[in-house]
């Protein structure tokens, strides 16, 4: 299976590094979706990386990081959407995304942000805002056994068990861990309780 549906990425999910990760993974062959995102999301996850993180990375680090992910997804890049910027009605500081969805004829955002989507700012354009865990529960009900052989690929990456994982990406997709614990019998742990 070849998923060829656009979305684009927000900066708050691409510096989630854990998050990130699969969701980047997800969109290595067999790709469950095509990511989208532009130099000024990319721009912001620098900013944020640099800067909010626990870790913040060193600068040469975020530009390893930019360089990597761009070349790993040269087609992902949306340009030439900013005449659009002053026509949105969305939350100021994201209307760049918003923008870059329009221009990129891509009607799906993944955020963590969603107050900054209002549906009645998004209607008009034909997009929706979903948070992260709704839409990788979307493409895990579509293709579970792509979905969980990134989260295999992941711990194998990491020296760690799959519920392992799977805990950690928890703590920012409290929803699609559970579920996917519970798919699994039961049989692992989290927080201590079965």
């Amino acid at each position: 299976m070849q998923a060829d549906f656009p979305i684009i990425l927000d900066a708050c999910v691409l510096a989630n590094s854990g998050v990130c990760d699969l969701y980047l993974r997800l969109a290595e062959p067999p790709r469950l979706y095509l990511p989208r995102w532009s130099d000024m999301i990319l721009d912001e996850v620098k900013r944020t990386q640099m800067t909010k993180l626990r870790r913040p990375f060193p600068e040469y680090l975020a530009d390893y990081w930019r360089q990597e992910v761009t070349g790993s997804f040269p087609e992902a890049l949306v340009e030439g959407f900013e005449h659009l910027i002053t026509r949105l009605e969305n939350a100021e500081k994201d209307r760049h995304v918003l923008a870059a969805a329009i221009q990129g004829g891509v009607s799906v955002i993944v955020t963590f942000n969603l107050r900054d989507f209002p549906e009645s700012a998004m209607r008009v354009w034909k997009v929706t805002a979903i948070h992260p865990q709704d839409y990788l529960l979307t493409l895990y009900s579509m293709n579970p056994g792509v979905v969980i052989s990134k989260i295999a690929e992941i711990a194998i990456d990491h020296g760690e068990e799959m519920q392992d994982v799977l805990i950690h990406l928890g703590k920012s997709l409290p929803t699609f861990s559970r579920r996917l614990l519970e798919d699994f019998g039961g049989r692992f742990r989290v927080g201590g309780q079965k």
